[in-house]
């Protein structure tokens, strides 16, 4: 139990000398460009920077689900050669509706939008439930309404999807260490530490950017106050006042984009150049070689980006976006189709900055309670317990080196609870010392010989210290699995500092401790 061999001491002083290694990034520049020079991140609190609170439109949702589900009924209608009129969406309902003119079609017509609309979605309760309920209303109405089950699960998937698709937009802008986590049912929580002037973050995820590509209907009269049957009016990216008439049906939709970036075209302009997947290459193939000498409109979120003239045939899947780009808006715009299109438009419904000076002072106050917490720790250990208290002094810094360096490894953001999180793992820290020396003392005062009451200290301390830290353990990975933002970073300190604590506790204090009695051999101990 007191003996240590030179490997293991060896070990043990290469893991304190590794946390030194690891805490370097903090203080030190990286002398080379290729080292894995990772350092501790400041939170929002610490750093300053922007809180931005999104709400997903779930009625957006909604309303596309059930556009979807209308033309889904018109087609499998049209297949089956059912007479229907007045096909409709009724949004309050969550519901579409039609009339059969003819009620012996009725049978036919349920059956056939059952299997069209036949899909089930999974419950909080690990049963299905369709998706849709088909049922005639007592007007003699025909309905296919949206189930409860349904719409939780699309308003789920598209927060989801959204909090995907925003940390990818942000990952693309450099942002370091941004923390995007759900809030409610439909929002969105993005804290952006270092980020003064969110305008332009604000910008990017404000856009839902669906990009879709259509024909032009150039013979569309636009003085017209309706729009020809078949297509909507649109305006141009350029000139808002301008507007351009396109065909409502997709000719090419944009999901199936799989990479965009800026580049210039030869006269020097930014544009965006695009890659379509297999099915994109051919349907783009298709609809350019079948309109050579047309407009083909590239709409990004009801506004019509470019609409050139099909000069030849695009069969390589490639191609690229004009328009008046300036550097920033040809990345932003290819930002965001390679990130994808927002299921929902988010809204920004708060917004808050931080300061650097108020995180100046944040930092300031942690790191004066940080000193005065850990001056407090060593003076009352080097009083009460004397050389040993010393010893578990030494122990104390080495498990805050480890800590801070384990942080570094894991690039962690430190926020104010965190730093409080370091205090608290301190003040912990010396728990498991100060259990050892108290049994100790009990064994040198029931008449144990210094070896004896030392190996009995640690021996019968050891289980003791474990329970307390492995329940302390257990807690903060729950704490860190069940909370959010600054609660994860008090979490994540906790559980570092506990691991560390029970390296340094029960092997380097107990290293000290018997490094200096194979040198001096003492007749007692100093407790």
């Amino acid at each position: 139990m007191l003996y240590f061999s030179r490997l293991k001491t060896a070990l043990i002083a290469a893991a304190c000398l590794l946390g030194v290694v690891l805490c370097l990034p903090n203080v030190m520049r990286a002398p080379a460009a290729w080292l894995p020079w990772r350092a501790i991140h400041l939170g929002l609190d610490l750093r300053g920077g922007s809180y931005l609170l999104l709400q997903v439109d779930m009625d957006q949702v909604v309303r596309e689900r059930l556009a979807a589900m209308l033309d889904e009924a018109r087609t499998t209608l049209i297949t089956q050669q059912i007479h229907y009129t007045g096909l409709a969406v009724d949004a309050a309902g969550n519901r579409i509706v039609l009339h059969l003119p003819d009620p012996a079609q009725q049978a036919a017509a349920l059956a056939a939008l059952r299997q069209a609309f036949g899909g089930v979605t999974q419950t909080s309760a690990g049963t299905t439930a369709p998706d849709t309920d088909i049922s005639v209303l007592r007007d003699g109405r025909v309905a296919a309404t949206l189930s409860r089950v349904a719409l939780t699960a699309r308003a789920l998937g598209a927060v989801n999807q959204s909090i995907e698709i925003v940390r990818r937009r942000i990952d693309s802008t450099g942002v370091v260490d941004p923390d995007i986590t759900r809030q409610g049912d439909d929002r969105i929580v993005v804290q952006l530490p270092g980020v003064s002037d969110p305008a332009r973050i604000k910008d990017l995820l404000g856009r839902t950017a669906k990009m879709t590509f259509h024909l032009v209907d150039e013979g569309a009269d636009l003085s017209s106050p309706a729009a020809p049957p078949g297509d909507e009016v649109l305006p141009m990216q350029d000139t808002t006042q301008t507007k351009i008439a396109v065909r409502k049906a997709i000719a090419v939709d944009g999901a199936d984009l799989t990479d965009a970036r800026a580049g210039t075209d030869q006269d020097g302009r930014w544009v965006v150049n695009f890659t379509f997947n297999g099915r994109g290459t051919r349907k783009f193939g298709e609809v350019t070689s079948e309109n050579v000498g047309h407009r083909f409109a590239v709409v990004l979120d009801n506004t019509v980006i470019t609409a050139p003239v099909i000069q030849t045939p695009i069969m390589g899947g490639r191609g690229e976006i004009t328009g008046n780009f300036t550097a920033a808006s040809a990345n932003d715009l290819a930002v965001e189709l390679r990130s994808g299109a927002l299921p929902a438009p988010l809204t920004v419904i708060e917004e808050r900055t931080v300061g650097p000076s108020l995180g100046a002072a944040s930092i300031r106050a942690g790191t004066i309670s940080l000193a005065v917490g850990f001056l407090l720790v060593i003076g009352f250990m080097g009083v009460f317990y004397g050389l040993f208290g010393w010893f578990a002094n030494i122990a104390l810094i080495a498990n805050l080196v480890l800590m801070l360096g384990i942080l570094s490894l894991m690039q962690a953001t430190l926020t104010l609870p965190g730093m409080a999180g370091i205090l608290l793992t301190l003040g912990m820290a010396v728990d498991a010392n100060i259990l050892i020396n108290e049994r100790i003392r009990e064994e040198v005062k029931a008449g144990r010989t210094p070896v004896k009451a030392m190996e009995a200290g640690f021996t019968r301390a050891y289980s003791t210290i474990l329970d307390s830290n492995i329940t302390a353990l257990l807690a903060h990975v729950m704490l860190f699995a069940f909370g959010t933002g600054p609660v994860r970073g008090f979490a994540v300190t906790i559980t570092v500092g506990i691991v560390t604590t029970l390296f340094t506790a029960t092997v380097v204090a107990r290293l000290l401790m018997v490094r200096w009695w194979s040198a001096l051999r003492p007749q007692a101990l100093p407790v």
